[in-house]
């Protein structure tokens, strides 16, 4: 049987990697398919793999702006030829899940999130703050009411949808109208473990810095308590939060996860001040025992407890981050609790988890749907 595997863009090792990482893992002799791969970006176990490349690859400042090509992204992933291939698995935040399968494949779709900017967060990206009124009205809002009706439609592509959390299996349901089988993304609950050393009183973020991540939510709280904030991360939106940080935030920019581990460590707590598909980062910090602050919505309500391994926070504001902040500050937390509590996102249980689902999609008659 032979198998394809196909995930929006390699360009580093995040939650979907991860994902893609495992299922290298399972199918070492897999060939991968890809809108734009960064060589060297991401791990050995991936690289390693026969690596195919759209039309994006060859396009002008690709290598750091391939995102502007996203209204060339459908017919990108529509002209890769998967025609050989019997298994087809998805690894979708973007347009991966809209690859054409061969009309005798399965299909499995890994849904990290619908298309994000097409959806629910359009003004994250393209409103009147980021692009300017005219362009977001007038450019960007046709174009993605447009790629939002292609992301609905090519849906049927897909034999069966997995989903890395129950938020996003609701938005599955509600976008495409289909449902989904929650399998929790891998984490390494082995090498992301407690230590034996101080812990110092500033706040932590680990995350790509886009938008959506809100972390100018964090920067503000962090300025209204006075808190120590250190950022760990890069992406396109550091020039703007650098404008708005004060002395007491520090970018550290991208580090190695022996790095990121003793940064979790040591901090008093993680923040996570945007709502989350999933969020490998809390169960990173849970594993080393640390807990986490959360907006209390997404994917943090299927990791965070408020009271046992962290605080949550109701709404997108500043003051109530502030408030989650002096709250976790004056708690008390277990850590070994904590760790314990990440235990049921192991990389041995998300192996588990998707063979079973893999088993069963294969098992099931030509055509089925879920």
């Amino acid at each position: 049987m032979r198998t394809a595997l196909v995930h929006d863009w390699l360009t580093g090792m995040r939650g979907g990697e991860r994902v893609l990482e495992s299922l290298c893992e399972r199918y070492p002799d897999a060939d991968i398919f890809t809108l734009y791969h960064r060589r060297g970006s991401v791990s050995t176990d991936i690289e390693r793999h026969s690596i195919t490349t759209s039309f994006v690859q060859r396009l002008p400042l690709a290598r750091t702006h391939y995102r502007r090509y996203l209204p060339l992204f459908p017919l990108a992933i529509e002209r890769l030829n998967l025609d050989a291939y019997d298994l087809v698995i998805s690894s979708s935040h973007c347009a991966a899940k809209a690859i054409i399968p061969s009309g005798r494949a399965r299909h499995l779709c890994y849904c990290h999130s619908p298309m994000r900017y097409a959806w629910d967060q359009f003004d994250a990206y393209f409103g009147p703050a980021r692009v300017g009124p005219i362009a977001s009205r007038w450019v960007y809002r046709p174009l993605l009411t447009r790629l939002a009706r292609w992301d609905a439609s090519t849906a049927a592509r897909v034999h069966r949808f997995v989903a890395n959390s129950s938020h996003v299996a609701g938005r599955i349901r509600r976008y495409y109208n289909r449902e989904a089988t929650i399998v929790h993304p891998p984490v390494d609950t082995v090498f992301f473990h407690p230590a034996d050393v101080p812990v110092r009183h500033h706040f932590l973020i680990v995350s790509a810095l886009v938008p959506y991540k809100r972390l100018d939510l964090a920067i503000a709280a962090c300025q209204r308590v006075g808190a120590q904030l250190r950022i760990v991360g890069d992406g396109p939106d550091r020039a703007r939060l650098e404008s708005q940080a004060g002395s007491n935030v520090e970018f550290l920019g991208r580090l190695d996860d022996h790095d990121v581990r003793d940064e979790y460590r040591q901090a008093l707590a993680i923040l996570l001040p945007g709502e989350e598909d999933f969020g490998i980062v809390p169960v990173e910090a849970h594993a080393c025992g640390r807990p986490v602050v959360a907006l209390g919505r997404g994917g943090a309500l299927d990791t965070v407890i408020d009271g046992d391994n962290g605080v949550l926070f109701a709404e997108s504001d500043a003051g109530m981050l502030a408030e989650a902040l002096d709250r976790v500050a004056r708690q008390s937390f277990d850590s070994a609790g904590i760790s314990r509590s990440a235990q049921r996102f192991s990389r041995e249980r998300h192996r588990e988890h998707m063979r079973v689902v893999i088993e069963d999609t294969l098992a099931a008659p030509v055509g089925t749907r879920w």
